[in-house]
């Protein structure tokens, strides 16, 4: 296992981190966060048009035809930024179309979309953990299929012009209208609860896909996770050095200095748990322990978060102070995912 960027993920995270370091500003973000938009339409596209939403989408289609260690290089970079876009599902889905196949004679096709077109998944169920089978049904309905069910947490589910959708008998695009009712989200991203009420669908992949499917959403997760607690990180330890009491930085005092070396340790334990994941997947190997203890991890980063709150006193509580950004994001990605005690479940059962 190699943990070490090649050239081309190199070069694709520096003009990932690049452009969002232009674009994804504070001004900007505070602007976005006054719109009450779903995210910003602007950075939406100036990602696409830079073809960073495109990574995963097969060369013959356009795209660059990269995989699941390129998805975590951009989404890792995504997350540094806390940047406000629907990247996380859109990038799974048009993996997840890449490996399982592309569907013919479908309206809308995902690969037919244009570039800053949104995608989803729909995975989780009301009451269901993330690795419980799906009791959405797919039926057969002449040549095609339909879907019945309802599916939580879905990422931008009412903005997405395509959803991948987990059933019973595999993993489906839909085809048809869906009804998509808004949740609550912790950074106010939107989510919906997507209800399928024998709504026309064609088979991407069998049940097989089902797992793999949310390996993808894990690991996408887990990567974007990685790096806001890497930006939260980057932030507090600036803090910690200019900040000065009784005459001293923060950063001389021993209680300090413990305490970001915590959420440094978290930081490198999430890392070591995605690249291994994403690695894994990449190499068509077994990625399910791997991909839960990474999963566990958000749920630490989130604890890890708190650390960072903390030691900025007063001001970590400020929301016109950046940190707010990367504690909400940590929290809806860890919502994301079901929590920690879910995912020490599924490690428990994967031992």
């Amino acid at each position: 296992m190699d943990f070490n960027l090649d050239d081309t993920q190199q070069d694709l995270r520096i003009l990932a981190a690049d452009l969002l370091g232009k674009e994804a500003t504070s001004e900007r973000l505070e602007a976005h966060e006054k719109s009450g938009l779903p995210y910003d339409e602007g950075l939406w596209q100036t990602l696409s048009q830079a073809e960073l939403m495109s990574v995963c989408v097969p060369e013959d289609a356009g795209g660059a035809g990269l995989g699941p260690v390129e998805l975590a290089v951009v989404l890792r970079e995504v997350g540094a930024r806390a940047a406000p876009v629907p990247a996380l599902a859109t990038l799974v889905s048009t993996l997840a179309m890449a490996r399982y196949g592309q569907t013919v004679g479908t309206s809308p096709d995902p690969e037919q979309q244009p570039a800053d077109s949104v995608g989803t998944v729909a995975l989780r169920e009301p009451g269901r953990a993330l690795a419980d089978p799906p009791l959405t049904t797919a039926e057969r309905d002449g040549d095609g299929w339909v879907l019945t069910g309802r599916k939580v947490g879905v990422p931008y589910g009412n903005e997405a012009a395509y959803v991948l959708v987990t059933a019973d008998e595999g993993v489906f695009v839909a085809t048809g209208s869906w009804t998509a009712r808004p949740e609550f989200a912790a950074n106010g991203e939107a989510l919906a609860t997507v209800v399928f009420d024998r709504t026309p669908a064609e088979r991407l992949a069998g049940p097989e896909a089902v797992s793999g499917l949310r390996q993808l959403f894990t690991a996408a997760v887990a990567a974007q996770a990685s790096g806001v607690l890497a930006g939260a990180l980057k932030l507090t330890t600036e803090y910690i050095k200019n900040r000065k009491q009784f005459g001293r930085a923060l950063a001389e005092f021993q209680a300090v200095t413990v305490q970001i070396a915590d959420v440094y340790i978290a930081t490198r334990a999430l890392d070591v748990a995605v690249w291994s994941g994403a690695w894994l997947l990449a190499n068509d190997l077994p990625a399910e322990e791997d991909l839960a203890v990474a999963a566990f991890h958000v749920s630490e980063a989130f604890t890890a978060l708190y650390t960072c709150q903390h030691l900025h006193g007063g001001l970590g509580l400020d929301v016109t102070y950046p940190l707010h950004r990367y504690f909400a994001h940590a929290k809806h990605l860890t919502h994301l995912l079901g929590g920690a005690d879910a995912q020490l479940d599924l490690i428990g059962a994967l031992v």
